[in-house]
């Protein structure tokens, strides 16, 4: 029995890719049937028999061409070729091989058109998310450019030319941040929610796309009717778990190919930075609008309880050089307590939770000048850290040692000696004293604001201590000493040289 053998012609015709053969003059003596439909395209005549044309003559430009280049190059040494490109006269790139002999060359072309788009695609994506995440990290840039260089980098991405965010209240969307050509999503534009595509929007809790609003049933929503946009994709936006609008890109020309996973992707990350970045302001101004109430409040305590209580210490003064009543010093130690009161109270409002600048500061300067503020009475100090030096806020370091010299001769009762160190175990420093110190159970309690044990305390002394720590980056805590008295460390302290 015969066996049945194919044409290599028909196996080349049914091959995908395009082949063709060449003579050593650069004519064609085969091409198989992609490789003709490329020739002739290619051509600038038409052409019954393509087989037997010279390829360079017959082809425009085409010896200035990579085809030129690299055929030449195989033929003269009779190596093998492999090169990619775009052929314009057929808007498609190719992969080439190129195998030579003695008689001339034999060419493979394979259409790589749609990986290289899908390549691209995937360098584009690569691109957009790099830059979504170096333009909302940059702490150089404030919300707003932030904002808008991300919607003009989405509409770029997305190949839509109008990028908005809204607000949504009361019904009514408004246009608050817009990168758009649309006349109707300018920033400060306006509409009812009635006639705007998030009205759709707000109702999901994932991303809204349109891709043509056409086929997709629009064409009698009032929302179509005012914008005529055929492409959309939106988000929710959320601030603290309450609506606050949403984020959108759109187009008025259909895009019928839709939207890929990573574009998809892109306005998620998008919208929920947007999300968090509002929260994050909302805070802030918030932030803001309790240390304006609270700068208010320090105004009034100034001012409106200053001075009344200097015209009272001064009558005392008059009354004390009158009579040597047993009345007066009781009135008097209110009056000190007092005017300590609202010494701490407007510490605690105007200093902040924040050091601006520090220094480098010898820690026994400020020690030793508190010491002289306070000059307890019947009560030493102790140094012990000479050679520490440390950055922090001068002055607000000495108000530490005050504060805490304070404690310690108004609730210590029997102390008669009061110590400044260093820590062992940690870069820190510490004041302890040998007064009656601190019950186990009270020791985190003291540091709360209003907190005290003495009827002429304020308890906002070891409250201040705790800010001005906080505001260093530093703890504090309450112990007991070698002395059985009280000891407050310091910890997480930066000295300079260590």
């Amino acid at each position: 029995m015969q066996a049945d053998y194919a044409d290599p012609g028909t196996i080349l015709d049914r091959m995908g890719d395009g082949f063709l053969a060449l003579d050593d003059s650069w004519c064609l003596t085969y091409a198989n049937a992609k490789g003709q439909a490329i020739l002739r395209k290619s051509v600038a005549d038409d052409i019954d028999d393509i087989e037997g044309m010279n390829l360079w003559d017959s082809v425009p430009d085409s010896r200035e061409s990579v085809f030129f280049e690299k055929f030449t190059e195989s033929m003269v040494t009779q190596e093998p070729v492999t090169f990619e490109t775009y052929y314009a006269l057929v808007d498609a790139w190719f992969e080439v091989r190129v195998f030579p002999s003695d008689s001339g060359l034999s060419v493979y072309f394979r259409d790589i058109s749609a990986y290289k788009e899908l390549a691209q695609e995937r360098q584009d994506s690569l691109y957009a998310l790099q830059q979504l995440y170096s333009i909302s990290s940059d702490g150089s840039t404030d919300f707003d450019t932030k904002t808008n260089d991300l919607l003009a980098l989405g509409c770029e991405f997305l190949d839509l030319p109008n990028g908005f965010v809204t607000r949504i209240e009361q019904g009514e969307q408004y246009i608050v941040h817009s990168a758009a050509t649309h006349p109707e999503v300018q920033e400060g534009s306006s509409c009812p929610l009635d006639e705007a595509y998030c009205k759709r929007t707000i109702e999901l809790d994932e991303l809204m796309t349109v891709v043509n609003a056409s086929d997709e049933g629009w064409n009698d929503d009032p929302a179509y009717d005012r914008f005529e946009f055929e492409t959309y994709i939106g988000g929710r936006l959320t601030v603290d778990g309450e609506l606050y609008g949403t984020l959108c890109f759109a187009d008025t020309r259909a895009h019928d190919e839709g939207f890929t996973d990573t574009q998809r992707t892109f306005v998620e990350l998008l919208t929920r930075w947007l999300g968090y970045e509002l929260e994050r302001n909302q805070a802030a101004e918030q932030v803001l609008r309790e240390r304006d109430r609270l700068d208010e409040f320090a105004q009034v305590v100034s001012h409106d309880l200053r001075n009344p209580l200097n015209t009272a210490t001064a009558r005392i003064e008059l009354l004390k050089s009158e009579t040597d009543s047993e009345h007066l010093p009781p009135i008097e130690r209110s009056l000190d307590q007092m005017e300590r009161l609202i010494d701490d109270m407007l510490t605690l409002a105007r200093d902040g939770q924040k050091v601006k600048e520090t220094s480098e500061v010898r820690l026994p300067e400020p020690a030793r000048t508190a010491w002289k503020t306070v000059d307890p009475t019947n009560v030493e100090i102790t140094v012990t850290a000479d050679d520490a030096t440390v950055l922090a806020d001068p002055g607000r370091l000495r108000q530490v040692f005050e504060n805490l010299f304070r404690n310690a001769a108004e609730h210590g009762e029997s102390a008669t000696r009061v110590e400044v160190g260093l820590l062992d175990d940690e870069p820190g420093f510490y004041v302890a004293d040998d007064g009656v110190g601190i019950p186990t159970g009270e020791r985190d309690q003291v540091f709360e604001p209003g907190y005290t044990t003495q009827n002429e305390g304020t308890g906002f002394g070891l409250n201040i201590v705790k800010d001005i720590a906080s505001a260093h980056d530093w703890q504090v805590s309450a112990a007991e000493s070698a002395a059985g008295g009280a000891r407050f460390e310091i910890g997480g302290v930066d000295f300079v040289g260590s």
